[in-house]
């Protein structure tokens, strides 16, 4: 008996649920297309080429001083990781049983260490720092990795001609499906069957 009284209480509030979503299904007035503006701020990546660097510069000084405040905490005194991985030594280490992935041992293009700070760092407050932050911490954590030499000053002509250790160290993917060359003329119609391997 008491499933005949449950019966007719679900079938009610299954059908105001979905009489609840019908009513809020109309997102025609929803949103507006972006500005150039609003993508811009979204257009921040960075090609191993520098291309998207912005303008600014930093030194190795600064950025040592920045570590001290922004970074310690999570990447050690020395660089050597805590609550955040290493960002120096393993050099020599990605052959053996233990590699150590640092920025000096793995890291294959310099750009992508300023694209991934300017991106995700600090960690409780990623895209806060301003370029010429992000300039010097990259020169400190290159630096640091004996990438680079004291003095020198990174901005977007120096960081793309950094070469790093390990940068012939990855192969490219030359996989037939990533070279594929899209069909003009003479092509299969559309309604041909997928070939099957």
């Amino acid at each position: 008996m008491a499933g005949h009284k449950i019966a007719p209480t679900l079938a009610w509030g299954l059908a105001l649920s979905l009489l609840s979503i019908q009513a809020h299904a109309d997102f025609g007035n929803l949103g507006h297309p972006a500005t150039a503006e609003e993508v811009a701020g979204w257009n921040i990546d960075i090609s191993a080429d520098g291309k998207g660097l912005p303008q600014g510069q930093g030194t190795i000084e600064a950025g040592a001083k920045l570590y001290q405040t922004a970074c310690i905490g999570c990447h050690g005194v020395k660089l050597e990781g805590g609550l955040g991985p290493a960002l120096a030594g393993g050099m020599g280490s990605l052959a053996s049983d233990k590699p150590l992935k640092t920025v000096g041992s793995y890291w294959p293009y310099a750009t992508t260490l300023f694209d991934y700070i300017r991106r995700a760092m600090p960690f409780q407050a990623p895209q806060s720092l301003t370029d010429e932050e992000v300039y010097s911490l990259t020169a400190y954590l290159l630096h640091e990795n004996g990438v680079i030499p004291a003095g020198t000053v990174m901005n977007a002509k120096t960081l793309p001609a950094v070469r790093m250790p390990n940068r012939d160290g990855f192969y490219v993917d030359d996989r037939p499906d990533t070279k594929d060359v899209r069909c003009m003329s003479d092509c299969l119609p559309a309604s041909a069957p997928f070939p099957k391997p």
